[in-house]
């Protein structure tokens, strides 16, 4: 039978798959519960960690949230609070510099379009606190933008948000991203949050250059939604014949992927906002987002 490696972007599917071979040098777990969110957090502690599950050496947060989709009363405030929590952790005290938020994906795309409906909730504030800093001064600097694909701009996104940070000089840069998953069970049910950049595409295959602090020069937060499978994947972990017959270039997403990426991109825009403006509450970013 033909062998077939899994793909995932999730720190957290590849630490398991690594796990199911044998036991994993370089690399810590632990679990956590934030605001009744169950946290997961994976770290990469050196290069044989690095080896290992195939990331960059940093730190991975992983966040149910199905209790959001579930509709369950009362959880978009506390799923916020979580997912606002660890991004302020991981992001560079505020020093009064401006924050660069990237929405990355073809927003034509519905699986691909986390990042640029992530973006459309965003406060977008730099231009007020340079205009009226005394009215907005509970407000940080925030820029938005959205680069597209190569496909549909001729540009690659790294060149882009590098252009952008030369010029606007950003003191940190969140970037939003859909993901690849191994398992159908967290497509939509999980964010990653972590420290160590994203590389756009790699889950399906199609990588492209990476977006990270060294690229950028500045600290990176990425911030991920799983919202496809890759069909041998998702076949291999269920042990399934005959993989080796199957295209290589199908993608399997939930049916109801359309309402899965509203309700997940606004928890993502929202817990940004929480993370970046101290004291906004979820009634004020309602009201300002309109």
């Amino acid at each position: 039978m033909e062998r077939f490696e899994q793909r995932t972007d999730l720190a957290l599917e590849a630490r398991e798959m690594a796990a199911e071979k044998g036991q994993v040098s370089g690399v810590s777990f632990e679990d956590s519960i934030r605001d009744g969110v169950l946290c997961q957090k994976v770290t990469v502690l050196n290069e044989e960690g690095s080896r290992a599950i195939g990331k960059p050496i940093g730190r991975y947060y992983t966040l149910n949230i199905d209790s959001l989709l579930r509709r369950e009363s009362e959880c978009f405030g506390s799923t916020v609070s979580a997912l606002t929590s660890v991004m302020q952790e991981l992001l560079p005290e505020r020093g009064g510099g401006c924050t660069l938020v990237v929405g990355l994906g073809n927003r034509d795309i519905t699986p691909d379009n986390i990042g640029p409906k992530s973006a459309e909730s965003i406060l977008v504030t730099r231009h007020l606190k340079s205009q009226a800093p005394e009215d907005f001064k509970m407000l940080s600097p925030v820029a938005v933008i959205t680069p597209g694909v190569l496909g549909t701009s001729g540009i690659e996104s790294a060149d882009y948000i590098k252009w952008v940070c030369d010029n606007l000089k950003p003191q940190s840069v969140i970037v939003i991203d859909a993901l690849a998953a191994r398992s159908m069970d967290r497509l939509c049910t999980t964010v990653q949050i972590s420290d160590t950049g994203v590389t756009p595409g790699s889950g399906v295959g199609n990588s492209r250059s990476a977006v990270n602090s060294e690229t950028l020069g500045v600290p990176v937060v990425a911030v991920g939604v799983p919202t496809v499978v890759d069909i041998r994947s998702l076949l291999a972990d269920v042990n399934a014949q005959n993989i080796s017959g199957l295209p290589k270039e199908m993608i399997v997403t939930p049916r109801n992927i359309d309402s899965e990426v509203v309700c997940a991109s606004r928890l993502v825009g929202y817990a940004i906002n929480c993370a970046l403006h101290d004291g906004l509450t979820l009634e004020d970013i309602d009201m300002l987002v309109g």
